[in-house]
């Protein structure tokens, strides 16, 4: 039992930053050309600021993530609360390729929509199995909060 805890949380940051990797793979290239080109509103941050806040969050996720998971898998609401977990990561990578990958800040702002929708799910299904971990996914809902309203700002600026 106790390697299978150390095991579940390399898994848990593993299955998180898998997201985080995917979606770097189409930002990283873009934020210096086709991004930086975007006429944006006064309230977007300095580009310095995404890369931590990014990790803070991820790093966020990977622990309320282990936070359920520990809870065991075998228990019907484990198994969903991770499984709505996994839809709404595939969906912050998603965010990513339509946004930067695509240029396409419309698909991207109906993409982060769904992500919304998808963390408060989160968040409600992960406080029926451990109070912690929806508790850590707050802030995470705050900053896609803060995202939408930027894509939606983006998106008009430049349509």
């Amino acid at each position: 039992m106790k390697l299978k805890k150390p095991l579940l949380l390399l898994a848990s940051f593993a299955v998180t930053f898998v997201a985080a990797f995917v979606g770097s793979i189409f930002t990283i290239n873009k934020v210096n050309t086709w991004y930086s080109l975007l006429i944006k509103p006064v309230f977007n941050p300095p580009a310095w600021v995404f890369s931590p806040a990014w990790t803070i969050l991820y790093i966020l996720m990977a622990i309320a993530l282990y936070l359920v998971w520990r809870k065991g898998i075998e228990k019907k609401e484990v198994r969903i609360a991770v499984r709505i977990f996994l839809v709404q990561l595939v969906l912050n990578a998603l965010w990513s390729i339509v946004f930067f990958g695509m240029e396409s800040p419309l698909g991207a702002l109906m993409v982060i929509f769904f992500l919304w929708f998808m963390i408060l799910y989160t968040i409600n299904r992960f406080a029926k199995v451990d109070k912690l971990a929806s508790y850590l996914l707050y802030p995470y809902l705050a900053w896609v909060s803060f995202a939408s309203v930027l894509n939606y700002a983006v998106w008009y600026l430049n349509n």
